[in-house]
């Protein structure tokens, strides 16, 4: 293997391109990407139009398709990111049910880490993704199976820790067969003294539209439409607040009988906290805590994109709802992007390490001479 190459991302499950664009962002060069959603892979190739785009369900996509993309082995190191859809772990007190076939998509992922023996590994998905069905589950599996070419390090993280204005926790995973490796320290929080980054630091500086409206210069900046019995409600909503808030008279009829729960529906977020986790439904007022800290409407696609840390200069195509869908499937640009610096840097040290161990070899060949010489004297 040539550890003077540089490394080379195949973003498996890539949705939109929010791994693809961080780990870019951290100098890494994203040569394939691989997703079956139509809307997702049109965003994905206006962004990254140098990038191969495979619009294919992984089910069956081959190793030759996906080899026949990547740089001959041993003349780049590669990077395996494999996000699979989180919706079959999401929300299961028992784990993924056997008739979700997508709980077993990282298995079908580990079908090409198998066969291909990537360098670097890179896994991210809702903490739900550790839960054991009835059988071992899918994420034994794939650390057993890894755990015999790669050094693994796997963990559950808070998002916000790595300066994501969100309370998004998340199991992570990279494997290395380079070298021992963890998980980065994180950057923010109490343990390192830098506060958590706010909906406010990402969002504040927007321009202030009103419920249907799109701003004419900022691309994505259009928030859904609301009906006025929505209108009376998020107009009684205060800063950080929901339902709860309203007179009776505001209440959903599900809401009439006395029903407590899902307190976070039609609620309002808060500027100087970080948002909760950004779903598929985000720019929906009445489907989470997503409703803007003071004005009259839901997050825009924009707003969204923002507080999952997209740049500006990312654009999104598709129908409005479609662009919430794929921003809140997107894995964070800065977490993507400081993972990236983190394998980068665990590149970078097993360079030096390999190095050190010819100089260490040379030097101890030069002194076995020496000593040769002055015996033989």
């Amino acid at each position: 293997m040539n550890m003077s190459a540089g490394v080379v991302l195949a973003d498996f499950f890539s949705g939109c391109g929010g791994s693809t664009r961080g780990f870019a962002d951290a100098g890494i060069e994203p040569v394939l990407a691989i997703d079956w959603d139509s809307d997702a892979a049109a965003t994905y190739r206006l962004n990254f139009p140098e990038t191969t785009f495979l619009e294919r369900d992984i089910l069956s996509l081959s190793v030759d398709e996906v080899e026949e993309v990547l740089p001959p082995r041993g003349e780049a190191i590669r990077l395996f990111a494999g996000c699979a859809p989180c919706q079959p772990f999401s929300g299961h007190r028992h784990g993924p049910t056997a008739l979700d076939k997508r709980s077993f998509l990282l298995l079908e992922f580990l079908r090409f880490v198998k066969a291909s023996n990537p360098e670097l590994i890179f896994v991210e998905n809702v903490p739900g993704m550790q839960r054991l069905s009835t059988s071992r589950g899918p994420l034994a599996e794939f650390v057993d199976e890894v755990s015999k070419t790669h050094d693994v390090s796997v963990d559950i993280i808070s998002s916000a820790d790595y300066g994501i204005p969100q309370t998004r926790r998340r199991l992570v995973l990279v494997a290395s067969r380079l070298g021992p490796i963890k998980l980065p320290l994180p950057t923010h929080g109490l343990e390192t003294g830098e506060p958590h980054s706010t909906i406010r630091d990402w969002i504040g500086s927007l321009p202030p539209i009103e419920a249907g409206q799109e701003d004419s210069e900022i691309s994505n900046h259009r928030a859904m439409m609301l009906s006025d019995l929505n209108l009376k409600r998020i107009r009684a909503t205060p800063e950080g607040g929901d339902r709860r808030d309203w007179p009776r008279r505001l209440w959903p009829d599900c809401h009439q009988g006395g029903f407590d729960g899902h307190t976070d529906v039609y609620g309002r977020l808060r500027w100087d906290s970080p948002a909760p986790t950004l779903t598929t439904k985000c720019l929906s007022y009445s489907n989470g805590r997503f409703g803007h800290p003071s004005q009259d409407r839901a997050l825009s696609a924009r707003e969204a994109a923002r507080l999952q840390t997209f740049p500006n200069s990312f654009r999104f195509t598709g129908s409005l709802t479609s662009q919430g869908k794929q921003i809140g499937n997107a894995v964070p640009v800065l977490l993507a992007e400081h993972f990236g610096r983190h394998l980068m840097d665990h590149v970078a040290e097993m360079r030096r390490i390999g190095s050190m161990s010819i100089q260490d070899q040379s030097g101890k060949v030069a002194a076995d001479i020496e000593q040769a010489a002055r015996s033989a004297a």
